[in-house]
C-alpha cells in the first residue's frame, strides 16, 4: 500500500501551519490543528471561509457559484470549507483570534432533544439549518429572541468542533417565563430564533498557566465547552474543575467530568456540595465551592481562573482568589454574571 500523502499548509500573514493527508478540507484540517479560520455554512454556500491560494493546488470540491465564481477561481480564491489540498499550500486568510472576529448572526433552530437530567435541569439540544453553522468560541452564549421582544441568554455547552447541534443547560427558575415554557410547554421540533454568539468567556490559549475552572450549578455548561475544546485541541495545561451544587442531584452530569479526569492526567475534578442531604450519602467535599479552591491553593499567583455561576459565587471567588495572589486580570467570568436573576451564569 502506498504511503498516505502529507501536505504542509502555511497560513499568511500569521505564518501558522499544519500538516494534512489531504482527506479533509482545509478548514477541517486547520480546526483539527487548533487553528480557527472563519466559516459560516461549512458546505460551500455562504463564502465566509473564502481565502486566496498563494501557492499550490487545491480540489475546489462542491461549491456554489454565488459563493465562488469562475472569476474568483481564476484569481486564486477558494472556499476552505470545501477545498482539499493537492499539494503543499500557502494560503492567505485571516484567523479568528478573539470574539470580535466572529460575526453575530440571527438564526432559526429546531428543538432536537429535551433531556431532563435533574428535577430542575434540562439539557436542550438545538439543530441548526442544514446549510448553516454558528461559529463560536467555547464558553460563549446565545440569546433567544422571544415574540414579546424580550431575550433570554444561555451558555453554549458544546465545543465549537462539535457544531451540528447546540447544547444548552437550562435550570428551572421560579417564576421564569421562558424556563417555565422549556419545562412545561416546549416540544421536540419546536422552532426558535436566537442571536449570537456573544461573550468574552473563552479560554486564553496563548497562556501556558494552569487553569482553575469554577462552576456553580448550571454554570457547568460553558466550563464543559472549555474542557471539551481543550481536549479536542490537545491542550495539556493542568486543569482543575471545581463544580459546586446544593445536593448531589445538582451535579447533573457527574460522570462527565469524572471521566475527563480518569482519561487525562492533567485534569482534576473536585465536586463540592453545600447542602448535602442524608439521602445523598455524600463522602466528598462540603461547603462553598470557591472555599474548596482556597483550601487547596494557598497561593494562586501562577493560575488562570474561569468561573461561571451565580453572582454571589463570582464575587466571593474573585475577592478570595485575588486575596490569595491571583492577578485580577487572570480572573475570567461570564459577562452576564451580574444580572440579578441568573441561569447558567446569565439572565434567565
Amino acid at each position: 500500500m502506498a504511503p498516505a500523502a502529507s501536505f504542509r499548509v502555511t497560513l499568511q500573514p500569521s505564518g501558522h501551519g499544519f500538516t494534512t493527508d489531504g482527506s479533509d478540507t482545509v478548514l477541517q484540517a486547520a480546526l483539527d490543528a487548533g487553528l480557527t479560520l472563519p466559516y459560516g455554512c461549512r458546505n460551500g454556500a455562504c463564502g465566509t471561509c473564502k481565502g486566496k491560494v498563494i501557492d499550490g493546488l487545491v480540489d475546489h470540491g462542491s461549491v456554489q457559484d454565488q459563493a465562488l465564481s469562475t472569476a474568483d477561481r481564476a484569481s486564486g480564491l477558494a472556499l476552505f470549507c470545501c477545498a482539499k489540498p493537492l499539494s503543499d499550500l500557502v494560503l492567505e486568510c485571516r484567523e479568528v483570534g478573539t470574539a470580535k472576529d466572529i460575526p453575530v448572526k440571527i438564526m432559526p433552530c429546531r428543538v432536537q432533544k429535551i433531556e431532563r437530567v435533574a428535577d430542575d435541569v434540562i439539557v436542550l439540544s438545538l439543530k441548526l439549518p442544514a446549510n448553516e453553522r454558528l461559529q463560536f468560541l467555547a464558553g460563549q452564549y446565545i440569546e433567544f429572541l422571544l415574540k414579546d421582544g424580550k431575550r433570554r441568554a444561555f451558555s453554549i455547552a458544546n465545543a465549537p468542533h462539535d457544531d451540528g447541534f447546540l447544547q444548552l443547560h437550562v435550570r428551572m427558575i421560579g417564576g421564569g417565563e421562558f424556563t417555565g415554557h422549556v419545562f412545561a410547554g416546549m416540544k421536540e421540533k419546536d422552532i426558535l430564533r436566537f442571536q449570537g454568539p456573544y461573550g468574552s468567556f473563552f479560554l486564553r490559549e496563548e497562556s501556558k498557566k494552569p487553569v482553575i475552572l469554577l462552576a456553580g450549578g448550571t454554570g457547568f455548561a460553558p466550563i464543559k465547552a472549555l474542557v471539551e475544546h481543550a481536549i479536542h485541541n490537545h491542550i495539556t495545561r493542568p486543569m482543575e474543575i471545581y463544580w459546586g451544587a446544593g445536593n448531589r442531584a445538582g451535579l447533573y452530569l457527574p460522570d462527565l467530568p469524572a471521566g475527563w479526569a480518569a482519561a487525562h492526567g492533567h485534569i482534576r475534578y473536585v465536586p463540592v456540595l453545600s447542602d448535602a442531604t442524608p439521602q445523598d450519602a455524600w463522602q466528598g467535599r462540603s461547603g462553598l465551592v470557591h472555599r474548596a479552591v482556597l483550601e487547596d491553593h494557598a497561593h494562586l499567583a501562577a493560575y488562570q481562573v474561569y468561573a461561571c455561576g451565580a453572582p454571589g459565587m463570582i464575587d466571593a471567588a474573585r475577592a478570595g482568589f485575588v486575596a490569595q495572589g491571583l492577578p485580577p486580570e487572570e480572573f475570567f467570568a461570564d459577562a452576564f454574571t451580574y444580572a440579578p436573576v441568573v441561569a447558567n451564569g446569565v439572565p434567565a
